[in-house]
């Protein structure tokens, strides 16, 4: 595996993520930021963010899966939200929970969270970037 995640003693430990992530592999992969859009590029849960955060995560899970790599393998996520406020984190939670559940995964990798005033287009509430290392 060339990826290990860690929670350093000293710093919190947080459920849904490890604070550091070790990678040893040679093939670097940079997914860009994935919304809600099907393979046709249809929006998937307009208005709703747990929706379009799932969405969002099986995008990812297709792109790694295109080039050989997979949740596994990601060393770090950033996650943009429109309009964020803490007490949105449960829809956020609840959509990568269910992302999780049809993958199989649990994505731990360290990640960022930035709350940002607009998408691309106005309709999308979240983008997920991944990076990812595979030996």
């Amino acid at each position: 595996m060339a990826v290990t995640l860690v929670n350093p003693n000293g710093l919190p430990q947080v459920d849904v993520y490890r604070q550091v992530s070790v990678a040893t592999g040679s093939k670097l992969i940079h997914v860009a930021g994935q919304v809600a859009w099907d393979a046709d590029g249809k929006t998937i849960g307009e208005g709703d963010l747990s929706a379009q955060v799932e969405q969002s995560y099986l995008n990812v899970a297709t792109a790694l899966a295109g080039v050989g790599a997979s949740f596994a393998d990601v060393v770090k996520l950033t996650v943009y939200v429109v309009d964020w406020t803490p007490d949105r984190m449960p829809e956020l939670l609840d959509g990568i929970a269910r992302a999780s559940a049809k993958l199989g995964i649990t994505p731990a990798a360290p990640a960022s969270l930035f709350g940002i005033v607009a998408l691309h287009l106005p309709e999308h509430l979240v983008e997920v970037e991944a990076t990812a290392i595979l030996d």
